[in-house]
């Protein structure tokens, strides 16, 4: 009797609840993930590498682009691998031969994911990569990174 009340109540609950394992606008998230590989294989073709050092003292962002792209200014993003309210945005402007520059108020920590794009509505191209900081080496940004 105890299963039959247990298996019901189950199936009622199986009824009632949405699975969140289900997206309802999966079509959307693959031509999402079409969209990020095709900037990544602009980045490829157009030879882009990017080398990225933050000062954790000063807070400087220093990134060194190769290729065949320098736009004005460049948008680099930082993602938090569990935390969404934690992701961060920096502008970084082009001041001379592939050099890009800019300014984080907080010291960094943790382990990250890195996104760099032209800034923008539409952004050409990606580099990715992933660090963990506070590091006091360069961090690689490749078109197929992290």
């Amino acid at each position: 009797m105890t299963s039959i009340t247990v298996s019901t109540t189950m199936l009622f609950v199986a009824i009632r609840t949405a699975d969140g394992m289900v997206q309802e606008d999966y079509y959307e998230h693959g031509r999402a993930i079409n969209v990020v590989l095709a900037k990544q294989q602009r980045a490829a073709e157009l030879e882009l590498a990017g080398e990225l050092m933050v000062d954790s003292a000063t807070g400087d962002i220093i990134l060194d682009l190769s290729g065949d792209a320098r736009p004005d200014q460049l948008l680099l993003k930082l993602i938090f691998p569990t935390q969404d309210d934690r992701d961060q945005e920096f502008t970084l402007e082009h001041v001379r031969d592939g050099r890009y520059v800019g300014q984080t108020t907080e010291r960094l920590q943790y382990r990250w994911y890195l996104q760099l794009q032209p800034s923008g509505e539409t952004p050409e191209w990606r580099l990715t990569g992933e660090a963990r900081f506070p590091r006091e080496t360069t961090i690689e940004l490749t078109p197929g990174g992290a």
